[in-house]
This record gives C-alpha cells, sequence and structure tokens, in this order.
C-alpha cells in the first residue's frame, strides 16, 4: 500500500500542474480582464511565500511530507490552511455519505430477498418497474423534484444542510436540528440510484444461488427455508456488496458533485470541483490523495472480510497436484 500511495501522490501532483501556468496566473488574469491592476512586487512576493517559484520537485517533496505531520498545504483560492479550509465540509459529507449507505442498504437487503424468493410474483414485476424507474431518473432531475415538494408539502427551505442562521457557526442542539430537517433530501435523492443498483445485483447474485445443487440437496434434507436462505445463498450472494467497499470510501469524502451543486450542499464535492477549475493545487490534490487513500484501504478491507465471508476464497492458494 505504501509505495502504492507514493506513486499515486506523485502522479496526482504531475496531473494538477499540468495545466499551463498556476492560480497566481489565473488570478492575474481574472483581476486584468476586470480592469483592476497587479503589482508585480506583490505577485513576486507571494510565489515565494508559497513555493510557486521552486522546482517541480521541491514542490512535491514539501507537499508530500507534510502529510505525515498534518500539514496539507496552503488554498490561495480561501487565503488559509488547508486543514482549515476542509473542516465542517468533511464532517458535514461524512454524515451524508454514511446515512445514505445505511439508508441504500436498508431498503435494497429486503426488496432484493423478497424479489428473489419471489419470483415473477406481481411483488417481483412491481419492485423491479421501481428499481428501474430509480436506475434511470438523473439524480439531478430527482433533485429537483423533491425541492419541490419539501418547500410545498414540508416547508422546508430550499438548499443547503440547515437554515441559513446556522451557517458558519458553531455547532449546537438547534443546528443539529436543522441538518436532520434537510438531510433527508440528499439522502433520498442520492440514495435512490444506488438503492435500485444494488437491488437488482442483489436478486440477481440470489437468483444464481438458489439453483446451486447444495440448495437443492438442503431442501431434500428438509432444512427450514429461512435457515436455509440466510445461512448459505444470503451469504453467497454478499460478495459484492463487501467488493463495493474499495469504491464506497472514496464517495464517502467525494459526495455526489452534480447532486450537491443541485442542492447548494456544503459538502466537499462542489469544493474539489472549484479547486481544479482554479488551479488551487493543494487543495485539489489534498483531497485527491484522500480519495486514493480511502480507495487503498477500502480495497484491504474488502479483501479481507471476502476472505472470512466466503469459505471459498483463500488468502494463499495452493497448489493443485
Amino acid at each position: 500500500m505504501i509505495p502504492t500511495l507514493l506513486a499515486i501522490s506523485f502522479i496526482i501532483f504531475v496531473i494538477i500542474q499540468l495545466p499551463p501556468g498556476d492560480y497566481l496566473e489565473t488570478h492575474i488574469a481574472e483581476l486584468e480582464s476586470q480592469g483592476e491592476s497587479v503589482d508585480p512586487d506583490k505577485i513576486k512576493f507571494l510565489r515565494q511565500q508559497y513555493g510557486l517559484d521552486q522546482p517541480f520537485l521541491v514542490q512535491y517533496y514539501h507537499w508530500a511530507t507534510g502529510f505525515f505531520v498534518g500539514d496539507f498545504g496552503y488554498s490561495f483560492e480561501y487565503d488559509l490552511p488547508v486543514r482549515e479550509v476542509m473542516g465542517d465540509r468533511i464532517w458535514l459529507t461524512i454524515i451524508v455519505s454514511m446515512i445514505t449507505i445505511i439508508f441504500t442498504w436498508a431498503i435494497a437487503f429486503p426488496i432484493g430477498i423478497y424479489s428473489a424468493t419471489h419470483q415473477y410474483s406481481w411483488g417481483d414485476y412491481g419492485l423491479t418497474f421501481l428499481g428501474f424507474l430509480g436506475l434511470a431518473i438523473p439524480n439531478f432531475l430527482l433533485a429537483l423534484v423533491m425541492l419541490y415538494f419539501a418547500n410545498v408539502w414540508f416547508g422546508t427551505s430550499i438548499g443547503g444542510l440547515m437554515d441559513s442562521q446556522y451557517m458558519d457557526q458553531p455547532w449546537s442542539w438547534g443546528k443539529f436540528k436543522s441538518v436532520l430537517e434537510h438531510l433527508w433530501i440528499p439522502v433520498v435523492v442520492i440514495g435512490t440510484s444506488g438503492t435500485a443498483g444494488m437491488i437488482r445485483r442483489l436478486r440477481a447474485n440470489l437468483l444464481d444461488e438458489l439453483e446451486k445443487q447444495y440448495v437443492l440437496t438442503g431442501k431434500a434434507k428438509g432444512l427450514a427455508p429461512s435457515k436455509l436462505l440466510m445461512k448459505y445463498p444470503l451469504r453467497m450472494s454478499l460478495n459484492f456488496f463487501i467488493a463495493d467497499i474499495g469504491s464506497l470510501l472514496p464517495s464517502v469524502i467525494s459526495g455526489a458533485e452534480i447532486t450537491a451543486i443541485v442542492l447548494s450542499l456544503p459538502t466537499t464535492g462542489p469544493m474539489l470541483l472549484n479547486a481544479l477549475q482554479s488551479q488551487d493545487m493543494y487543495l485539489a490534490g489534498t483531497f485527491l490523495l484522500f480519495l486514493a487513500i480511502l480507495t487503498v484501504v477500502g480495497m484491504l478491507i474488502s479483501d479481507l472480510l471476502l476472505a472470512w465471508l466466503d469459505p471459498r476464497i483463500r488468502l494463499y492458494g495452493e497448489e493443485v497436484a
């Protein structure tokens, strides 16, 4: 994992430096387009202060080694250290993403099991139809619809994760209740497509397992249907849930960018997009490296859990004579 992350960090730094110029040059161009004058001495001072006049490898070394001491660099766009900029947005993103994951699994598991065990029933057809709708409707379109109904039916203010009076305020019981009041909208919007996809995959995997010989043998021996279903076929059908952890953990930080923009959510997705557009390289690079770390750690966790969950998977292969 360590050499992998080192290689990824180097590639990230190369990519965010590929566009011509840097943040200061972009900022100068914006000021000149607005007819404002630029002090060359001040720009030179800023380049020296933030190390933009240093060679590429020197800049990379300072940025990469700073991670070990919690120094992620300086955000030019926000004029603050990256650690302070990410602040509450990280926690709000984690709250939204974790509750969305719980919502997705809580809905997908019982529906997927019911569809597989009642194949071709009216319930299976109805749930399958709803699943296809969930996959077909874009999240941003569903977000616009939910915003309308939330405002008309429940009087919830449109956009954001809290009422305006709690913005940039320390956490309190009132702010927490305001977040909960607004939270269900992004959870339903973001979780809909994920729930529909999981239902389809769980149904297909479980149907495949229910047709295998060991299930028929268990039925012939008189095992209770519920025990037979839960102990073997369902357990074997969960492999893809565990394998998804590698991609699930990064989504906790990145969030759903387009949906977050439509709903005006103060999460990290829009911030990452703005950092890439403005060439705020340390902020963008820190986000991307966090996603890489979570991906690598998620893959490790999924591999270990798969080996524990499925006896057919072994950590070490054995030679077959």
